[in-house]
């Protein structure tokens, strides 16, 4: 090969590398896993070991996020064959037309103990009541500030949740309901900043999204964009806070820019032990 050909075809390279450089953070974006983890829940009901929790955060259905892809998550979630869904807020993006088709096609999602959510930031900024009366058509227990038992035999453990950090009232009281101090609660809060106010002994497990992992991250530093007060503390994953524990999920969708990087979203598995 001579001198001119060897340029021009490392040129062509270059330029390939370069498209497929732009193009991989869009694919990244609808390239979801599965993340499997185990939890140590602190006063977990024997009966309850062993039992999994599937979660969903930030569906974010809009105009990045098709319903096609909404109902792929929903299969792989189903294929999961979890004993509980809880999600955790951010169904919509963009418009409120898009409230109804995304929270029927998460409908679908099926678990013997049951389906739960929260709702998120973009859920009432888009429109309170619609993402309410959706979650109210598919069945689908809107806990916010408030929460429900589930019951094995002579144990119980409490699934609850508050409203959003940004657009709504905290009412962890009401959540908690009559959660007696040597029960344990998991807690439903969109917005994982709001670990940071928790106090109450009787919380066990926080469980969060909105923080989307960053969506982008830079190897050696970080993600640049935290939509957090507290930086990369509540990027992603079990974290500590001041007095209980939250795990905070990468999510399955995104928002403007509708691009991942080093980020993929997650459909989580969590086995309470």
């Amino acid at each position: 090969m001579n001198r001119r050909r060897f340029f021009k075809r490392a040129a062509w390279s270059g330029v390939g590398l370069g498209m497929a450089g732009a193009v991989y953070p869009f694919l990244e974006a609808k390239w979801c896993r599965v993340t499997r983890r185990t939890i140590t829940v602190p006063r977990l009901p024997a009966t309850f070991l062993g039992t999994t929790v599937a979660i969903l955060a930030d569906v974010h259905h809009g105009p990045f996020v098709p319903l096609a892809y909404v109902r792929h998550v929903v299969a792989m979630t189903n294929a999961l064959e979890p004993d509980l869904v809880l999600m955790v807020g951010d169904y919509v993006h963009r418009s409120e037309r898009y409230i109804a088709p995304g929270i029927a096609a998460l409908g679908q999602l099926r678990a013997p103990l049951g389906r739960y959510a929260v709702r998120g930031n973009h859920d009432n900024w888009e429109s309170e009541p619609l993402s309410r009366d959706a979650l109210a058509e598919e069945k689908i227990p809107d806990l916010n500030n408030t929460g429900v038992w589930l019951v094995h035999g002579r144990d119980r453990l409490r699934v609850c949740g508050v409203g959003d950090l940004w657009t709504d009232r905290q009412d962890l009281s009401a959540a908690l309901g009559d959660t007696n101090h040597d029960e344990t609660a998991l807690v439903m809060s969109h917005n994982p900043d709001f670990v940071e106010s928790i106090r109450d002994p009787r919380v066990g497990l926080v469980l969060s999204g909105h923080t989307h992992g960053g969506q982008v991250v830079v190897p050696g530093y970080g993600a640049p964009i935290v939509p957090s007060a507290y930086g990369q503390k509540y990027l992603h994953g079990l974290v500590q806070g001041p007095s209980a524990q939250v795990f905070v999920s990468r999510g399955v969708g995104t928002v403007t820019p509708p691009a991942r990087f080093l980020c993929r979203p997650e459909v989580v598995l969590i086995t309470l032990v």
